[in-house]
């Protein structure tokens, strides 16, 4: 069948042949057997589709070949939350490339947003079960992605030396390239290189964390179990994930009461919101443009205010 002005072309082979496969008819299966392809809004770094075989139906997203590493790292942390019996996770299908474009395949899932409150305690209480998996250091198998923004995920031992290392000092460096103000970089580096007196008495287990947990990456799906799904997982502190889910709001009080019913909150959370929140406006101002660049000037202020300038 024909898929559409450039959906022939962008569909190819190893794609079809893929889903084919995975519609349980072995290797004999056709690709013809796709029968329905529809463009998804919504996305805002890669194209995705909504393909339909009978009853069956996968979620694509499609992008530059050389962007295959970014699909990768997206079916790794995928695989990674997986791990956590009280999340539900799109399956992971397969990831490639065909002709000249990068796929990832998944499990198509009707999703609803957290709306309900019973929904959203039940999503707080299992993120708290998925910061229960932890491991002896901070980081991750491999490099991965914070939107386009390449994350690195070497592992260390010290948080603060983490999060100055591979999460503040890079998106500085960036900025940097980007032209920003010296203001910007000098203070960002300054705060740096205190972050220790910002974690004294505060030793974070290193927790499995989704990385990149905004409202828009979270749902429920029709039997009203959370799913987490555009993951930029590793190892870090459970906080900076909630700091995240406060930064643009979307998630309910339910959900923050329950987590922290689960998991009650160490103190001093207040002031480590404020830095892992700038990792993100920083990130935002590095992938959108100047409107991000008061604020985290704002935030670096405060937080150097914190640590005695």
């Amino acid at each position: 069948m024909s898929w559409g002005p450039g959906l022939d072309a962008a569909l190819g082979d190893e794609l079809r042949a893929l889903i084919a496969n995975d519609g349980g008819g072995g290797a004999g299966s056709s690709a013809a057997a796709i029968d329905t392809v529809s463009e998804v809004g919504g996305g805002s770094i890669s194209r995705t589709l909504l393909l339909g075989s009978g009853r069956q139906r996968w979620f694509v997203k499609l992008n530059d070949a050389d962007l295959l590493p970014m699909f990768s790292a997206e079916a790794d942390g995928l695989e990674a939350l997986a791990g956590c019996p009280a999340l539900r996770v799109p399956r992971v299908v397969g990831h490639g490339v065909g002709g000249r474009q990068a796929y990832l395949v998944l499990e198509y899932l009707h999703l609803q947003p957290l709306r309900d409150p019973l929904h959203a305690a039940c999503a707080g209480r299992a993120l708290a079960r998925l910061h229960r998996i932890c491991d002896t250091q901070y980081g991750w198998q491999r490099d991965n992605f914070i939107g386009r923004t390449p994350q690195h995920n070497s592992w260390q031992r010290s948080w603060p030396a983490f999060f100055a290392d591979q999460r503040l000092l890079p998106q500085l460096s960036l900025a940097g390239r980007r032209g920003e103000h010296g203001k910007l970089i000098a203070s960002g580096e300054r705060l740096a290189a205190k972050l220790d007196l910002l974690f004294a008495g505060h030793q974070p287990p290193a927790s499995l964390l989704h990385g990149d947990l905004w409202y828009g990456n979270a749902a429920t799906d029709e039997t009203g179990r959370p799913v987490l799904f555009d993951p930029a997982v590793h190892f870090g502190d459970r906080e900076s994930d909630l700091a995240m889910a406060e930064l643009f709001g979307g998630f309910s009080d339910a959900f923050h009461a329950a987590y922290r019913e689960a998991w009650p909150l160490a103190d001093g959370f207040v002031v480590r919101r404020t830095l892992y929140q700038l990792y993100h406006v920083l990130n935002h101002l590095n992938l959108f443009g100047g409107a991000y660049l008061r604020q985290a000037e704002r935030m670096i202020a405060t937080l150097l205010a914190e640590v005695g300038g």
